[in-house]
């Protein structure tokens, strides 16, 4: 079994030229969702290779369940004086691996 990643440069470029301006122009909230963004770009691009079989990766991140979520971690910064936001970044990528699915290719 292999897990493999096809991003290329392009993509990471365009990607990251869309959060820039998506946080620009929110005047910064934009970003509270960026490392969602960042993880369901990685993910949605990945697949499993299980002897010759391809497997695409899946991660279905709604707008509402990442608000929730967004909240929770800020809350949580916020009284722990910003050192619970060190978590913050483990807790999205196993929150997005969670709203992960396999599909055969």
């Amino acid at each position: 079994m292999q897990l493999r990643a096809e991003v290329n440069f392009l993509d990471i470029l365009g990607h990251g030229i869309l959060w820039f301006f998506l946080t620009l122009f929110t005047l910064g909230f934009a970003a509270f969702f960026f490392p969602y963004s960042f993880a369901k770009f990685i993910i949605n691009r990945s697949e499993v290779v299980i002897d010759g079989q391809r497997y695409g990766l899946w991660c279905d991140l709604d707008a509402f369940s990442q608000l929730g979520h967004i909240i929770l971690w800020f809350f949580l910064s916020i009284i722990t004086l910003g050192l619970c936001y060190f978590f913050y970044m483990y807790k999205v990528w196993n929150f997005a691996i969670n709203n992960t699915a396999v599909l055969k290719d």
